[in-house]
């Protein structure tokens, strides 16, 4: 078993659980070399899941210079450096209830649609989230009880970050306002949009078969929850990558608002080219477009 570790109080926290439950444990320590000092903060995370009683713990150094901002950046760095480094281990994240509340939010505000509003799942192989149902007060007295000191993020106090802002702004004035108990409310809703989300996702696997082409006609028939999905997994099949809503509504436009209207591109890991879904007569189909270096 593994843990990605921070030195965060909600990483120590789970690493501290993870031994008690008698796992051979390897703790995965990534140093983003975001701040000053990381490489000291890196090693004291190394000493403390030894302390812990971790059978192992590797730091893992990364670079990040990915594209769609700093935390983007550093999460995609972040993953690719633990599933290098995983070998077939599942590995633990220290995702707490007040994470999932703040992924809800954020989903809702920006409109991402139910898979963003469903946020994180306790298991989405190789990654489990124990921690989903706790809230991050738990893992301070964790802490406290252990006798150990987190490390505290100096990012996760910088108003700069949307999450940040969300989690010492707008949270607050929710629990506030609405008299309390919002983060607990906003994580119910990730379960049973999830839950909802996938028992549709079943249903349109079952129509799904064809991974060249759409048929128009057999589309039109479908309710607008289906099609979707449907949509989604022919473009998944195809190629396509950390889709988004606007994206899939791009392409279902093109079997229920048909105008003669151009293609929709869609993420896709296609260096100097793009995945387009265009129609062609009773089809949806997909094709690659050079682009302009």
């Amino acid at each position: 078993m593994a843990v990605a570790l921070s030195g965060g109080a909600d990483s120590l926290a789970l690493a501290a659980a993870a031994v008690a439950q008698g796992w051979a444990v390897t703790a995965l320590i990534v140093d983003h070399g975001l701040q000053p000092g990381s490489v000291q903060v890196a090693a004291q995370a190394h000493e403390q899941a030894l302390a812990l009683g971790c059978r192992d713990a590797v730091v893992l150094a990364v670079t990040v210079d990915g594209v769609g901002g700093l935390e983007a950046a550093a999460r995609s760095a972040r993953y690719a450096a633990l599933r290098q480094a995983r070998g077939r281990k599942p590995v633990l994240l220290a995702h707490t209830l007040d994470d999932q509340a703040e992924t809800v939010l954020l989903g809702l505000g920006r409109g991402s649609g139910a898979r963003s509003i469903a946020g994180m799942r306790p298991w989405d192989d190789p990654w489990g989230r124990p921690l989903l149902d706790r809230r991050r007060a738990e893992t301070r007295s964790s802490c406290t009880e252990l006798g150990i000191t987190p490390w505290e993020d100096p990012h996760n106090v910088d108003s700069r970050f949307v999450r940040v802002r969300l989690r010492h702004e707008v949270l607050p004035l929710l629990e506030q306002v609405l008299g309390g108990g919002v983060a607990e409310a906003l994580a119910r809703t990730a379960v049973s949009v999830r839950e909802d989300g996938e028992a549709l996702d079943a249903q349109a696997a079952t129509v799904f078969t064809d991974t060249r082409s759409l048929a128009i006609s057999d589309l039109r028939g479908l309710a607008p929850a289906i099609r979707r999905r449907v949509i989604r997994l022919w473009l998944l099949a195809g190629g396509a990558q950390d889709l988004n809503d606007n994206q899939i509504r791009g392409v279902d436009a093109l079997v229920t608002r048909w105008r003669g209207q151009g293609g929709v591109a869609v993420g896709a890991d296609l260096p100097y080219q793009r995945l387009v879904a265009s129609r062609a007569g009773d089809e949806l189909v997909l094709s690659v477009h050079d682009v302009a270096r």
